[in-house]
């Protein structure tokens, strides 16, 4: 059948392709959030790392300690 042939090239071809390349997409822009979301804790993370080695090391006092740490946790 004349018709059948053209729903297969259709849908089996050119538009599978289109739905690959939008699901790809799609998965690239979801990863790209969640990869964006972790950096950003991290950050905070290494931030508060580095406070509590200073402190640690007697760099700042504790007043100042605990004021830096509350910017960071806002």
């Amino acid at each position: 059948m004349l018709g059948e042939d053209n729903f297969h090239g259709l849908f089996g071809g050119g538009f599978m392709w289109f739905l690959w390349i939008i699901l790809l997409v799609i998965i690239f822009y979801m990863l790209k959030d969640v990869v964006g979301s972790s950096k950003t804790a991290s950050s905070e993370d290494d931030a508060l790392e580095i406070l509590k080695r200073r402190y640690a090391k007697g760099e700042i006092d504790e007043a100042e300690y605990e004021r830096r740490k509350q910017e960071l946790e806002k």
